[in-house]
């Protein structure tokens, strides 16, 4: 019998953003990302790449008044088709950790595909969320595109920034710990029969 493919493709129009989203969760890390956002661009090429994660984003927002809403929302159709792709979740590995420096900085993520929404995330350095990265993307957006991806793929996700200086290090070790650690939640265990969950269900 052939497992079905961990796909999904959705899209999202409001009056503030048009995004266009394919995921393959099975797939290599191939990326074509165009959001607008070159700094976004580079976190979720970055995501693809060390989650083995085919994904494909092409988005229009509103970047001339602020990046918010692009970010936001890519971040919920994101959560939205991870979710989708997941499917029944029957055989995945559930959980994820993993540590990732870049330079001087260093972040850990820990993932629980759950199905209960929850982040937790701290360590940053104080003043981060105000600083501009490229000139256009403020270190808030860290934490607010994993908070519409959490809540929208149902993961529980602790994410915790030990060490940093440079604010793109900062934020880019810290999507890479995210993918490197839901690589692993995500990954198919041949150990694991049905769903991995005392109650039968995630």
């Amino acid at each position: 019998m052939t497992e079905a493919a961990r796909i999904a493709t959705l899209e999202r129009a409001t009056s503030e953003s048009s995004i266009r989203l394919s995921l393959n969760l099975d797939g290599t890390g191939e990326a074509d990302i165009d959001t607008g956002v070159p700094f976004f661009d580079h976190m979720l090429t970055a995501f693809a790449r060390h989650s083995l994660t085919d994904l494909s984003v092409h988005a229009e927002g509103d970047i001339h008044i602020d990046v918010h809403h692009t970010v936001e929302d890519t971040g919920i159709l994101l959560g939205q088709a991870i979710l989708a792709a997941l499917g029944d979740k029957h055989g995945i590995s559930r959980y994820g950790d993993a540590s990732v420096p870049l330079d001087e900085a260093l972040a850990q993520a820990v993932v629980d595909i759950s199905g209960r929404p929850y982040l937790v995330h701290s360590g940053e350095p104080e003043g981060f969320e105000f600083h501009l990265i490229g000139g256009h993307f403020t270190g808030s957006m860290v934490r607010h595109f994993f908070e519409a991806l959490t809540l929208n793929a149902r993961l529980s996700v602790h994410l915790r920034l030990l060490a940093g200086r440079d604010p793109h290090h900062i934020a880019e070790a810290e999507f890479k710990a995210f993918a490197r650690a839901f690589r692993t939640a995500k990954a198919k265990d041949p150990l694991v029969t049905g769903i991995p969950s005392t109650k039968g269900a995630l």
